[in-house]
């Protein structure tokens, strides 16, 4: 059946939603009927409902047993947002506190990114799952969460960068978190200066964008003399250059935010690096089955006693097996970022607690990588596999 869009000043929630109003203050809501299961393009939608603070601890605390949780209550649809040039009638990101009890009828694969419409993690995720629905939110945890809760089936979102290095948020919530990652997709990133209609180079004071965009075009903006904002993400910059008419700002954005939000594109591919590449992680409530048929990769994270050479014991049984190691990233214990000396009675802290997360370039269906994190665990504090999933060998 077609969908059928009805619009109305007056928001009038289904049967399940609360009658509060929400706090995401957008104008009207969309009512859609039940859609094609066939349509080509992405649509994005927004979830509006309630969610229980997570109470999750990282260190110390009783692991669950990685079962998604299952939601009360039969849920037959739930409100949408029509896809506009309207930028008053856009989608708005799901929050923590937005959050719908509704569950997937299964038809089209629902997909969670950071950011609003038009963000770089929105591509990423129409190349990881093509035909997807995309769901924006407001914060990276508020992806996680939308996993987990089945609001959706999948999150997208970033892990490093060519230029700027690694998200060092999303590695210390895949941590607090019980998602598997499923994939990887690499995406290209190309800047573009962007200001309202009528807008010049030469009336711009000032641009808005992501701090990692900025950064990464900062050859141009200082030869312009162009003083940075930093905000969320590239996306909302240039949404909020169109939506306030900004005449002395432009935004560093990408080619599809501004045919999203109607902006003049001044410049094309300011970044001052052409190989500028983000690579995403594609995170699921279950493991997929490793194979050996194509190159795999496999992702853990584990710590160590303190002492000298434990680190290159660590490293060494993937030397030993000839297993190639393309990533190596260490964050402080959350939960203990401190150790104590042992040869200090007073307890005064003598270094940091760390975790350590690998990638290698091994399936966790070969034996050999089998072996090696039997070897790993042997002395290794604590082991996790986050997951094991195909390499990304597409084209950029």
């Amino acid at each position: 059946m077609a969908a059928t869009v009805v619009r109305s000043p007056i928001i009038r929630l289904p049967h399940y939603a609360s009658s509060k109003p929400s706090q995401s203050g957008t104008g009207t809501i969309v009512s859609i009927k039940p859609y094609e299961a066939h349509r080509k393009r992405c649509r994005t939608v927004r979830i509006l409902a309630s969610l229980q603070e997570d109470n999750d601890h990282i260190g110390g605390r009783k692991e669950s047993n990685g079962q998604a949780l299952e939601l009360q209550g039969n849920i037959d649809d739930f409100p949408y947002d029509i896809v506009s040039k309207d930028i008053q009638t856009l989608p708005r990101p799901l929050s923590s506190t937005q959050f719908s009890t509704s569950v997937s009828d299964g038809s089209l694969l629902r997909v969670a990114y950071q950011g609003v419409r038009g963000a770089y993690s929105e591509s990423a995720a129409e190349k990881a799952y093509p035909n997807c629905e995309a769901v924006p939110c407001e914060q990276f945890d508020t992806a996680f969460e939308a996993v987990e809760k089945w609001l959706v089936d999948r999150a997208v979102l970033p892990i490093e960068n060519s230029l700027g290095g690694s998200i060092h948020r999303n590695y210390d919530l895949l941590l607090r978190h019980r998602l598997h990652i499923v994939g990887e997709v690499k995406f290209a990133v190309r800047h573009c200066l962007m200001a309202n209609h009528g807008v010049k180079i030469e009336n711009l004071n000032r641009v808005l964008s992501h701090p990692q965009a900025l950064a990464q075009c900062e050859n141009t903006l200082t030869r312009l003399g162009l003083v940075r904002e930093a905000v969320d993400d590239t996306a909302g910059a240039a949404k909020h250059v169109a939506f306030h008419k900004l005449q002395d700002a432009g935004a560093v954005a990408s080619f599809t935010a501004a045919t999203i939000y109607g902006l003049n594109i001044l410049a094309q591919d300011i970044q001052d690096d052409s190989d500028n590449v983000t690579r995403f992680l594609m995170l699921a409530r279950e493991p997929i089955i490793p194979g050996t048929h194509r190159p795999f990769k496999t992702s853990i994270v584990f710590s160590l006693e303190e002492g000298p050479g434990v680190l290159f014991k660590a490293l060494a049984v993937f030397a030993l097996r000839q297993i190639n190691l393309t990533k190596i990233e260490s964050r402080p214990l959350r939960k203990q970022p401190l150790r104590a000396s042992d040869d200090n009675s007073n307890g005064f802290p003598k270094y940091f607690d760390y975790l350590f997360y690998v990638d290698f370039e091994a399936s966790m269906a070969d034996q050999n990588a089998q072996n090696a994190l039997g070897h790993l665990k042997e002395f290794a504090t604590f082991l996790r596999v986050l997951g094991s999933y195909p390499v990304d060998t597409s084209m950029l």
